[in-house]
């Protein structure tokens, strides 16, 4: 008797195999394929775009973002030797258009996304004796740090800026270009500079330095964040998804936090 019965247990134990096996099959033939996008941004969004990253990870277990942060310029140019790209942001709208008349980057597949306003920082602790733009050419006043212009968007501001004022040849021997704005921003918090010139946003990210000034809009050009798909791409779907999220509600309120003025 007892024979019988496990005779009938293996059978069925047998008979459940394939089916338990094919359910298992079916069930990873629909989870979604593992997708990888890679977003090359200015590096004044570091810590809004990886809050958001971590938002959007969320609902999209699937898609693995992977951020490629730097000067706009730095970033344009890794794209056009054929850097494997798929959503480019940059700090300066120019960056995106140049690579839209190279063909990179279709025309409907770019839009303004986010404004910013240009400072003039000093340490807290050790502050230099500042209060305007223009005091940058006092005696006491060594070195100034700003983005490489070149290659910078908020060096090109800064240099726009101190242009405007007609101070920038007299600032030649003071002036430390750096690879991008965070790294002028590590020179103030350090003591490394008497002064450095910022984004507003790049002070929320510290209590290391405090704000002497703000330049005026009429000094630089449009501080705009543009983003755009890049023509190569190869994961169309899911790139359009998430370039569509960073338009969302839930970006919107991520990027304000740090203090990013959001266009419609």
């Amino acid at each position: 008797m007892n024979k019988k019965i496990l005779g009938c247990l293996i059978s069925l134990v047998l008979i459940c195999l394939p089916a338990c096996s094919t359910n298992k099959t079916n069930k990873e033939a629909n989870q979604p394929k593992k997708v990888e996008i890679t977003i090359s941004a200015a590096a004044s969004l570091n810590e809004a775009l990886n809050e958001i990253k971590t938002n959007f990870q969320k609902t999209n277990q699937h898609i693995s973002l992977l951020y490629n942060f730097g000067g706009s310029g730095a970033l344009k140019q890794q794209i056009v030797q054929g850097a494997p790209v798929d959503i480019f942001i940059s700090a300066s709208k120019d960056h995106i258009n140049e690579l839209t008349k190279k063909g990179l980057i279709d025309y409907k597949n770019q839009k303004d996304l986010l404004s910013n306003q240009l400072v003039l920082i000093t340490n807290k602790r050790q502050p230099a004796p500042l209060e305007t733009f223009d005091d940058l050419e006092n005696k006491g006043i060594k070195k100034i740090a700003i983005g490489t212009p070149a290659t910078v968007p908020a060096g090109m501001y800064a240099k726009q800026t101190l242009e405007s004022l007609d101070i920038w040849e007299a600032m030649n021997a003071k002036i430390i270009q750096t690879k991008d704005v965070r790294q002028v921003l590590t020179y103030v918090e350090t003591n490394s500079v008497d002064a450095g010139i910022v984004y507003m946003t790049d002070i929320k990210v510290t209590d290391k330095v405090k704000i002497v000034a703000i330049a005026k809009e009429q000094t630089h050009d449009p501080i705009i964040y543009s983003a755009g798909i890049i023509k190569s791409s190869a994961q169309k779907k899911e790139v359009s998804l998430f370039y569509d999220y960073l338009h969302s509600a839930t970006a919107k309120d991520i990027f304000e936090k740090y203090g990013f003025q959001v266009l419609d």
